[in-house]
């Protein structure tokens, strides 16, 4: 059998989070480093924005809730952002924003904390060795 397989060269990833309350999740992302890119409005009213910081970008939404708004999020998914910054220094100034970190701490491939969105989405912050995921 033959694997057919496509070229892509992605310059990025940006997923769209479903979040239950879209300023307190704004406000953890700020809290975080990220800064708002773009704002999506429709008739007046916001429905969503993208956050960048660096590289990486996540959008952010909320939608009708017609599937429930207490239904479980970021289940089997963890984001993993990669920096080259100073990780102890990072993470110190991350929880002096008040948010909850675990961490830093080493791993056998670098140096890492971790951290949970209001809705359950789980980030890795990670120096790496040598600068390579």
């Amino acid at each position: 059998m033959t694997t057919v397989t496509a070229n892509l060269n992605a310059i990025g990833i940006a997923p769209i989070l479903t979040v239950n309350d879209l300023d307190a999740s704004t406000k953890f992302y700020e809290k975080l480093g990220f800064t708002i890119e773009e704002r999506y409005e429709q008739l007046g009213k916001l429905n969503g924005l993208r956050m960048v910081a660096g590289q990486a970008r996540v959008n952010l939404t909320q939608d009708d809730f017609a599937k429930g708004r207490d239904r479980q999020k970021g289940v089997g998914m963890r984001f993993f952002l990669p920096v080259d910054q100073d990780i102890d220094e990072l993470a110190a100034a991350v929880k002096a924003t008040g948010l909850a970190v675990d961490g830093p701490k080493d791993v056998h491939w670098g140096r890492t904390f971790m951290l949970t969105d209001p809705d359950g989405f789980n980030i890795t912050v990670a120096r790496v060795q040598n600068g390579r995921m």
